[in-house]
């Protein structure tokens, strides 16, 4: 498990991609379990936060995996589907587990303008990631995933502004 979190962690850092994943349904599942795990931990942490949010966010998870793996099937890259979405989804939990200890150690030592600064940055630090994890799964340059992966992260907001219309701002 340790070697999975530090394969993750690398490829957060963008120093591997889905191919150092184990081509594993049990790994997959593994980090699906991870995934949702660290969306109900944000979703507890946050008090502004319910369970319809969790599942919005899921649901748009879900469709931006979908997305994804369009993208590959689409490239003929079918093979590597199950590395990339457990890349993917564990990368996720990852950068939001990140976020929550972010949010947790900066609430006490810094304003909330900072700690809500250093906390996004975080979590849009998943767009690259998920460029990164897409391009090299579909033997494509970076910038190829990058803007698939902002096109992911926009139709999700979208969908996401759909199922909430209530959202401040």
């Amino acid at each position: 498990m340790l070697a999975l979190f530090q394969t993750l962690f690398d490829i957060i850092r963008l120093r591997k991609g889905p191919d150092a994943i184990p081509y594993s349904w049990i790994v997959s599942f593994v980090t699906l379990m991870l995934w949702l795990l660290a969306g109900l931990a944000i979703t507890a942490a946050n008090q502004e936060m319910n369970d319809q949010d969790f599942l919005n966010g899921t649901f748009t998870g879900v469709v931006g995996l979908a997305a994804y793996a369009a993208i590959i099937v689409s490239f003929g890259y079918t093979p590597r589907l199950l590395q990339t979405v457990s890349a993917i989804l564990g990368c996720g939990a990852m950068i939001s587990l990140l976020f929550l200890a972010s949010d947790a150690l900066l609430g006490y030592v810094a304003q909330e303008s900072t700690a809500w600064l250093v906390g996004t940055l975080i979590l849009l630090w998943s767009v690259p990631v998920e460029g990164h994890i897409i391009a090299r799964a579909i033997d494509r340059q970076w910038f190829i995933g990058i803007l698939m992966a902002i096109a992911v992260f926009l139709m999700q907001l979208v969908l996401y502004s759909h199922l909430d219309p209530n959202l401040p701002g």
